[in-house]
């Protein structure tokens, strides 16, 4: 899952023409935060994680295990 969120967040960022720092910047997070987590660094907070991909329009489905496709 990981991997996808970062991938998600990357291409998402790169589609809308913005620079790592320009969407910290949006996002209202650090710089370090999103290198850390296009990196896919596993200490990434799940809130600011959240923050990141509502700025970037994109939208997040959880699923209990017996709903996965």
């Amino acid at each position: 899952m990981a991997k996808q969120v970062r991938n998600t967040i990357r291409s998402a960022r790169k589609e809308q023409n913005l620079r790592q720092d320009e969407l910290a910047g949006v996002a209202g997070v650090g710089l370090r935060f999103i290198v850390d987590l296009e990196a896919g660094k596993p200490t990434a907070q799940i809130g600011k994680v959240l923050q990141v991909l509502q700025t970037l329009g994109c939208s997040v489905d959880i699923l209990s295990p017996g709903e996965r496709q």
